[in-house]
């Protein structure tokens, strides 16, 4: 059900001047868990923002299904590329959380039934199915942006899209955001995450692309990208490796950017 994602020398100039990408070539699989991190300003909300069409690209090429972007409609696009914004205040304008959910499912024209399934389902996969009545203003911030999440998944699309989904969570929502990931992952569909979180980052995804001034810098698997040889180049993006990653180096068992693999590793440690 993954949806294949490419850019090919992608560059993007804001209006008023600013550069924002410059030569992004990249290929993303279908049914592929990819972590996008860096700091602010980097150009991670800009490069994907290119995959629905909210951006065009200045130069080079956007690939969405092997189909390049160019002209095509955003509405086509919000069919196959789902996007859950950092800020949740901006998608939700609905009374009742119900209806904010199921915005997306109903205009794509699917029967009322088959909306109310999946209004029911994202809810229960947030853990809001208690709140459908509730005003989304009357929830906190936290709950708002898992709600954000829910219209996304109630959409279905083959690439799902997170911007920063477990920044102002606590342990219980962060958890939540996790097991989405991975019901997500276990369906085939394409997720993408935008966010600070290096643990996250290494837990639920395959890939790690470490973007700065609208560059990627480093593009490969947790092991790759959390490994000490490859520190400099977080930190040159104020990012710091996982504590795994740093235990496990400083205990000199190699790389280790997540809690098993450092239990792991230190078990096939000889004695």
């Amino acid at each position: 059900m993954g949806l294949a994602l490419a850019t090919d020398s992608l560059g993007f100039v804001y209006p008023d001047g600013t550069p924002a990408l410059g030569g992004v070539s990249l290929a993303i699989e279908p049914g592929e868990r990819v972590a996008i991190v860096g700091q602010n300003g980097s150009g991670k909300s800009t490069l994907v923002r290119h995959f629905n069409g909210l951006l065009r690209a200045t130069e080079g090429r956007v690939l969405v299904g092997g189909v390049e972007v160019g002209s095509r409609h955003v509405a086509d696009l919000a069919r196959l590329v789902g996007i859950s914004f950092q800020n949740p205040d901006r998608q939700i304008f609905a009374a009742r959380a119900a209806s904010e959910v199921g915005f997306g499912a109903r205009n794509l024209g699917l029967p009322r039934a088959e909306v109310e399934l999946r209004v029911d389902s994202a809810l229960a996969a947030i853990g809001l199915a208690a709140a459908r009545d509730s005003n989304p203003y009357d929830l906190g911030f936290s709950q708002r942006k898992l709600l954000a999440i829910a219209s996304i998944l109630a959409m279905e699309t083959p690439v799902v899209i997170l911007d920063e989904p477990t920044t102002g969570q606590d342990l219980r929502g962060a958890m939540r955001v996790r097991e989405i990931v991975a019901a997500l992952a276990a369906a085939g569909r394409t997720v993408i995450a935008i966010t600070h979180d290096m643990d996250f980052a290494a837990d639920s995804f395959e890939r790690v692309l470490v973007m700065s001034e609208g560059r990627v810098l480093l593009d490969g698997q947790p092991a790759v990208a959390f490994a000490e040889e490859f520190w400099p180049v977080l930190r040159s993006t104020n990012l710091e490796p996982t504590h795994a990653a740093w235990v496990g180096a400083r205990a000199g068992v190699g790389s280790t950017p997540t809690a098993n693999a450092f239990v792991g590793a230190l078990s096939r440690r000889p004695a």
